[in-house]
């Protein structure tokens, strides 16, 4: 008999870690090769880990709700037939005392000082991840005094405890006892910060689910962290409309995707964006990353009402087939549950068309760490004034909103208005007798 040590694989660039969801099996389960054996859920999607090999499952060295660090060993396969990993079995007594006491501890330390999923309060990623570098916990995060909205822990705060812990309040009993000299003072914020809520009879209480309450932090955390302003144009598509209704049937004949406005929409913005590369940055304190590549994000509506972000990576370097066949293949796969984790990293900027749901414009929230988002309005037939070298006349038109929301931090009206309006003039100079 030998024993496989199943690890949590790589899922993608900059992810680093993930939660356990689900246990899928249960110790002394039958495992076949490449079945699923539990559930885990990045901070934005929910995926399986299968099995390597054929065998059954002895241990599990981790608990649901666990933090998992990519690498770890998360569970024992016992296989059958003589394998090098079959060594670990005549281990010496000592050692394997050692290694079982070792698990116990990487447990509790995963469990107490890096899962925050148990706390009340909101802390953002940058602070928690600053926590668990530090090897701080939970409840030693709880009681540092935030200087942040509505009390809330900033950079500044955690770093200035950090130092103050360094500088003398290291031990165990000083770092303790620190809650302790202001027992109430957790529960008399939360108290201030309620909001007091009529519940009646008749009145249906649901919890959010996992993926909501990251979206509603991710929100509240992108409000807090960047300078929201918003630039408005509208945009004549018209002979973008007639294009695509005189090409669309041959299109999904010859490339066997539908042809919608929103891959034409990204072409534009992916040209947009080489224009004006100081839209495609991100912010890192007081330093702006300039971003080589030009990854687009789409944000799609799952079909239980949460929203996904899925990443068309290389954007500007995709004809107009390649960007529908992209769209295509992230948008059917975000609804059917079936991104990677890699397939939502990496975002440099992002478009919403909330004109799918019959908006015509609106005030979308940045999707940090990027700087700006534009939003698609709905396309409507409208009354517009023509000009003609013979004059003007009324004429009937297609024509949309384009919403651009940007950081002001570093982003000033200049580029943002300019940028959307580049936008806008790629998609009016549209030629609508090219080819697809």
């Amino acid at each position: 008999m030998a024993r496989f040590e199943l690890k949590l694989p790589k899922m993608g660039e900059s992810v680093a870690e993930a939660t356990i969801t689900n246990w899928l099996k249960e110790v002394g389960d039958k495992i076949e090769a490449d079945e699923a054996v539990l559930e885990i859920a990045t901070d934005k999607v929910d995926s399986e880990v299968p099995s390597e090999v054929s065998g059954v499952l002895v241990e599990q060295l981790f608990g649901k709700d666990d933090l998992v660090q990519v690498g770890q060993t998360i569970a024992i396969i016992e296989t059958e037939g003589d394998a090098p990993a079959a060594k670990a079995e005549v281990a010496a007594p000592a050692e394997a005392a050692v290694i079982e006491q070792t698990i116990e501890v990487v447990k509790e330390s995963v469990s107490s000082a890096q899962d925050f999923s148990a706390s009340d309060k909101f802390f953002s990623p940058l602070v928690k991840n600053i926590a668990k570098e530090e090897g701080i916990s939970v409840a030693e995060l709880e009681n540092i005094a935030g200087s942040g909205k509505d009390g809330r822990v900033t950079k500044e705060d955690i770093l200035k405890y950090i130092e103050t812990r360094k500088s003398g309040v290291e031990t165990p009993k000083a770092v303790v006892a620190a809650p302790k000299a202001q027992p109430i003072a957790a529960p008399v914020q939360k108290s201030q910060q309620a909001v007091p809520i009529s519940v009646n009879g008749g009145d249906e209480i649901i919890e959010m689910d996992r993926m909501r309450k990251l979206i509603a932090g991710y929100m509240m955390a992108s409000i807090q962290t960047s300078a929201h302003v918003q630039s408005f144009i509208e945009v004549d598509v018209t002979n973008i409309v007639k294009w695509r209704e005189k090409v669309k049937t041959a299109f999904e004949k010859r490339e066997g995707e539908k042809l919608t406005f929103t891959p034409i929409m990204m072409e534009a913005v992916a040209k947009a964006l080489k224009d004006f590369p100081g839209m495609n940055i991100s912010v890192d304190g007081e330093y702006i990353i300039k971003k080589k590549n030009i990854n687009l994000g789409m944000a799609a509506a799952l079909p239980n009402g949460n929203l996904i972000v899925p990443v068309i990576k290389n954007a500007d370097q995709l004809n107009l087939v390649g960007m529908a066949k992209a769209v295509n293949d992230l948008g059917n796969r975000a609804k059917a549950g079936k991104l990677k984790p890699d397939d939502t990293q990496g975002g440099t900027y992002t478009v919403t068309n909330v004109g799918t749901f019959g908006s015509v414009f609106g005030t979308p929230i940045i999707n940090q760490p990027q700087v700006g988002i534009l939003a698609l309005g709905a396309i409507r037939k409208v009354p517009a004034v023509i000009e003609t070298p013979e004059g003007d006349f009324i004429g009937i038109r297609q024509k949309m909103f384009l919403s651009h929301s940007y950081d002001h931090r570093v982003v000033d009206g200049a580029l943002g208005g300019s940028f959307v309006k580049r936008v806008a003039e790629y998609l009016e100079a549209f030629d609508i007798d090219r080819d697809f």
